[in-house]
């Protein structure tokens, strides 16, 4: 086996970690769920605890060429110190590279987990189906990040905190984020936020039946023909256009991606974001391409992610063997 190196995906709900060759192909993989709950030394001791055993089951064919971990921001990058992420309540100020770099004696890139996920996307999914080293995604899971990949590298700001799309108002006056704003876009087309909208539905309907709302529950709803469900990820793509045209006319990228566990309801959302982007953005009006369904050059194309919930933990996982792209 050639060398291999182990990514680690850091989400608000679930902590994934797994090996991979430098061709991308995965090893194995650990997925447990992340105990925020019990504080930032519980989820290093899981961390720790997982890559050790992922070490052990592959280190007899190959050598580990490093480690790299996707985070939630905002981050202090490269000393990978965490700042105040909303979803990691407690976390605040967290050195993770230097814990677990203490932990484990094996040096750890630290990165944004949705630059990660675009750095994937760039070399490993829909960027490289379209020969295309620049790109903006966007994840929408638990909140909504977003990464931003220039001529094939991470772009990270002067302090590592470029592309926090997710923590911009689409809304002003809008619902109070966990950043401490109001109407920011992670509120209206994150995961969270969609099983927001479908508890709220709920209260108002007169009838029983329900079991838990989450939005892929909605998302099966709206297929079923359920118009107020639809209506709810109508209300994510609107909110995701605002955000897109805004990037859009900033960015002129050629490829934006949309990914994490709500792209997964594309078809449901995207005609309101389409429509939206027209709206918002002359920019896209005037390079928007023929067909939105296949990529064109020269144009803005919007696609959904195609390498699914591994797309942040492929990208950590190249970090350490495409660092250079990461600088």
């Amino acid at each position: 086996m050639n060398d291999f190196s182990i990514g680690i995906d850091l989400g608000g709900t679930n902590l994934r970690i797994a090996a991979f060759t430098s061709e991308w192909y995965r090893l194995e993989a650990i997925t447990i769920p992340t105990r925020v709950q019990d504080g930032p030394g519980a989820v290093l001791d899981d961390m720790c605890a997982a890559v050790r055993k992922l070490v052990a089951g592959c280190g007899g064919g190959g050598n580990l060429a490093g480690m790299g971990l996707g985070s939630p921001g905002p981050l202090e990058l490269p000393s990978g110190r965490l700042l105040t992420p909303p979803n990691l309540p407690g976390f605040e100020r967290l050195e993770l590279k230097t814990e677990l770099e203490k932990r484990l004696q094996v040096p750890v890139i630290v990165e944004c987990d949705a630059n990660a996920a675009a750095l994937a996307e760039c070399h490993a999914g829909v960027g490289r189906k379209s020969n295309c080293l620049s790109l903006c995604m966007l994840t929408l899971g638990t909140g909504v990040g977003s990464g931003i990949i220039l001529n094939g590298r991470v772009w990270h700001g002067f302090a590592g905190m470029a592309g926090e799309a997710g923590h911009v108002p689409v809304y002003h006056g809008g619902l109070l984020c966990g950043c401490g704003t109001h109407g920011c876009l992670e509120q209206y087309a994150s995961a969270t936020a969609i099983a927001r909208a479908g508890q709220e539905l709920t209260h108002t309907r007169t009838h029983n039946g329900f079991g838990t709302i989450t939005a892929r529950s909605i998302a099966e709803a709206a297929l079923a023909g359920d118009t107020e469900s639809q209506r709810i990820y109508d209300c994510v793509g609107e909110a995701l256009g605002i955000g897109l045209a805004s990037l859009v006319s900033m960015l002129n990228v050629p490829l934006y991606v949309i990914g994490g566990g709500v792209a997964a309801a594309w078809d449901l959302f995207a005609p309101a974001m389409f429509a939206e982007m027209d709206r918002g953005s002359y920019i896209y009006r005037l390079t928007r391409p023929a067909n939105p369904a296949e990529y064109e050059a020269g144009k803005t194309n919007v696609f959904p992610a195609e390498l699914g919930p591994d797309s942040g933990l492929l990208g950590a996982a190249m970090l350490p063997f495409f660092q250079s792209l990461s600088s």
